[in-house]
């Protein structure tokens, strides 16, 4: 009888078998994930809070504090991407009539400032145009002026690839009775940031960028500064499922017996100690090395191309994700999709600021290559010799 009330068949498309392209991901992110770590995200499942499970996030917070170079006992993955780091840092940071300044050269600043004022926050935006960093001296005047109780910096700006200098700037904040809040989504892994030498107090990541692990976990640490902070909260945080001091007693930061919060995403997690026992084999400094050299070998590439790169200053180029002027005459998206096409391969156009204006290249963990910046060379002369000049 209840067959007779159905009125919405099966999808087609359901009944025939998956099929998932392979693709050779040289943009901004997600990266290609290895076998090593899809054969872990395949292990059989366990439940979230067996014995076996807490010991893998007690390998993970491990990999966290040396990936980040923290002794934080409040470090562990937040269940999400790294826009949902984001949201934890800011969400247990901030209550409404906090002030925060957000250093914006890029879209993740942009993002900072949005959430900071659905919160109630007073966000005030220190500005630099796409492709330029912020000076000590940019910051301390934005300090002085506006007196917040956090400031959120972009390490590595993934729409306009920048590497933002954070030498000094921990010590600065804290001299102005501020927090130091930084984005290291796109660059963690490769490029050098040391948490507790550089004074960071709130750090977060995400997984899929050099970490090659598929989107969905996103490692973070507070210091005893920024706990300290949230422990003197009037309020609670907005959020339950991004509660900080719930999610540091399900990782076992708390000193306390592990109670249940959410049902953790156990397979990611399985495939994020991968990754991150990945790097740590490699170790951090041949992992820094490895993506400089590999930028470098792509920048000079790309000018030998005639090409124009899009962050003049090659200290600041973030060595993760490269971006590059749309040459004149041609259409980005008559690129990407020659590339996607005819090679099997993607790069990005811009985001946010750069929308229309640049090509993003991503070259993150196993993806940075020497092999694969020959690839990828190869692939762009290619397109610039057949797609039309037909740029609006």
């Amino acid at each position: 009888m209840a067959t007779s009330l159905l009125r919405v068949p099966p999808p087609r498309a359901l009944l025939r078998p998956l099929v998932v392209p392979e693709r050779l991901l040289l943009g901004p992110g997600p990266s290609n994930v290895p076998h090593r770590i899809q054969a872990a995200g395949g292990r059989q499942l366990l439940g979230h809070m067996h014995p076996e499970v807490l010991q893998v996030m007690d390998e993970i917070k491990a990999g966290i504090q040396y990936a980040f170079q923290t002794q934080n006992q409040l470090t562990l993955a937040i269940s999400g991407s790294g826009h949902c780091a984001m949201e934890a840092a800011l969400f247990n940071l901030l209550e409404r009539g906090d002030t925060i300044l957000v250093a914006i050269n890029g879209i993740w600043g942009q993002r900072a400032a949005d959430i900071a004022r659905r919160l109630g926050a007073n966000a005030y935006e220190l500005l630099k145009p796409p492709g330029e960093y912020f000076t000590p001296q940019d910051i301390e005047e934005g300090l002085v002026q506006h007196k917040p109780s956090v400031l959120f910096i972009t390490h590595g700006e993934s729409s306009t690839g920048v590497l933002q200098p954070l030498e000094g700037l921990g010590e600065l904040c804290h001299r102005h009775s501020c927090l130091l809040l930084v984005d290291a989504v796109a660059s963690l892994g490769g490029a050098p940031i040391f948490m507790d030498h550089q004074e960071i107090d709130v750090l977060y990541s995400g997984s899929q960028k050099v970490l090659n692990s598929p989107p969905g976990s996103a490692p973070i640490s507070f210091s005893e500064r920024a706990r300290e902070k949230i422990l003197r909260r009037k309020t609670k945080p907005p959020s339950f499922y991004l509660d900080i001091g719930w999610l540091g007693n399900y990782w076992g930061c708390d000193g306390e017996p592990r109670r249940y919060h959410h049902t953790a995403p156990i397979n990611s997690f399985f495939s994020l100690r991968e990754g991150l026992a990945m790097l740590a084999e490699i170790g951090l400094e041949s992992s820094w090395e490895r993506h400089r050299a590999n930028c470098a070998r792509l920048c000079q590439g790309l000018l030998d191309l005639g090409l124009e790169l899009f962050v003049k200053e090659e200290k600041v180029r973030l060595p993760t994700i490269t971006t590059v002027r749309v040459p004149e005459g041609y259409n980005w998206k008559d690129i990407t999709a020659f590339l996607m096409d005819n090679h099997a391969m993607e790069i990005s156009g811009g985001l946010g600021p750069t929308v229309g204006k640049v090509l993003r290249i991503g070259l993150m963990g196993c993806n940075s290559t020497s092999e694969n910046v020959n690839r990828v060379l190869r692939a762009l002369q290619d397109a610039l010799g057949s797609c039309h000049r037909s740029r609006l």
